[in-house]
Formats: structure tokens, C-alpha cells, sequence
């Protein structure tokens, strides 16, 4: 047995992020996105993504960290990076892209302790400014970032299918990460 944990992922572990990705886009509420994006892309896809975004991510500050149990089971992941955001301020401004915890696992510290390996991962990298895109409906996660700290900024949009047959709300929260 091992303590519960967070560290950067390994490309081994490709397969378990992939698998644990879907795991959680399947158990949250069905929205048309969700539904259509599990349909278009399969396991074997998703792990390659992963592979390559382990392997070779584009910029040394994106970085994908599990939360491993003391089982040595990846039980959570996050992918984080340089925030893209039109508004972004360069070098200061960081974004959270992906961001799950197992559904079994929830409630037991790997999420908390997965965030705050986020946060540390952004100071460490230079950025005073942390982003993240919520889907509007998603209570359960909202609650938990706000809960940290983190708070809506007043910008949204919307993501969908190319063809515009999906689509999903989005807010952005944010937090101040310059001080310890």
C-alpha cells in the first residue's frame, strides 16, 4: 500500500485516464454533448490522445497529474496548461482543461488534493491566475470549486458539434493563485 496521491501521469497510465474519462462523462447527467462526443470517439482514440498528451505536450507548462489511491489505481486526473482564453494575459493566466475524479472514488480527498497539486503546478510555472470552464449544470463541481475558493468572473459561451446539433453552457470560474 502506498499513500493516496498526486503526480504527473505516466504514458502507461494512458489507458486508465481514457477509460476513467468516459467512466465520468457516462455518469454525469445525459446532455446531447456528452452523448454525441462518447459516440464519435472510441476508448482506443482517447487513449492515444492521452498517450500523446503525456508524451508530447506542446508547451513544457501543460502538464496531465493523476490522483492515484493507495492502491497504486489511478482514480482522477487533471490536464492543465497556459490559459488559450482571448482574455488571457500571457505567462500569468492559467487553465484547468480536464478535470475528473472517478464517480466511486469521489468523497474521499483525491479531488482536494488533485486541485491543490493543480494550484501548486501554476505557481510553481509562474502564473498568479488560475481559469476554469464549468458546464453550467454541473452543480456537484461548481459547488466544489467555489467551495475552494474559486469564483464565477462573468464570462461564458457555448461548445458544441460541428454541426451544431449538441451544444453546452459553459461559466468560467477563476481564483487568484499569486500568494500562498
Amino acid at each position: 500500500m502506498i499513500a493516496d496521491s498526486v503526480r504527473l501521469a505516466l504514458p502507461a497510465e494512458a489507458g486508465q485516464i481514457a477509460a476513467l474519462q468516459r467512466r465520468a462523462w457516462s455518469s454525469t447527467p445525459s446532455d446531447e454533448l456528452t452523448t454525441a462526443l462518447l459516440g464519435e470517439v472510441d476508448l482506443a482514440a482517447m487513449t492515444e490522445a492521452w498517450e500523446r498528451a503525456i508524451l508530447r505536450p506542446p508547451l513544457a507548462q501543460f502538464r496531465v497529474l493523476v490522483a492515484v489511491a493507495g492502491t497504486g489505481r489511478v482514480v482522477g486526473f487533471a490536464a492543465i496548461g497556459p490559459s488559450d482564453d482571448p482574455d488571457a494575459a500571457g505567462g500569468e493566466d492559467a487553465l484547468v482543461a480536464e478535470f475528473v475524479v472517478d464517480p466511486a472514488a469521489r468523497g474521499q480527498g483525491h479531488g482536494s488534493r488533485l486541485l491543490n497539486a493543480c494550484v501548486d503546478t501554476f505557481r510553481a510555472d509562474g502564473f498568479v491566475r488560475a481559469t476554469w470552464w464549468v458546464r453550467s449544470t454541473d452543480d456537484d463541481l461548481r459547488t466544489f470549486v467555489t467551495g475552494a475558493g474559486w469564483a464565477p468572473d462573468g464570462a461564458h459561451r457555448e461548445i458544441g458539434t460541428e454541426d451544431d446539433h449538441a451544444r453546452v453552457k459553459l461559466i468560467r470560474l477563476h481564483t487568484d493563485i499569486s500568494t500562498a
